[in-house]
């Protein structure tokens, strides 16, 4: 797990991100593999839309 990947999910669930947020942290803060463990979403390099 990247350092981050809990407090990237508990933001995640507390509905402070959105998916475009946990997409954005692919790279700096999680993996790409770790956005799809939290939003349960495949990730594309593309960024997604602000839905969540």
């Amino acid at each position: 797990m990247s350092k981050n990947y809990a407090k990237v999910k508990r933001y995640y669930d507390s509905r402070l991100w959105s998916v475009a947020m946990v997409h954005a942290a692919v790279g700096k803060w999680i993996t790409a593999e770790e956005y799809e463990m939290i939003t349960k979403e495949v990730y594309h390099e593309a960024e997604v839309s602000e839905t969540h």
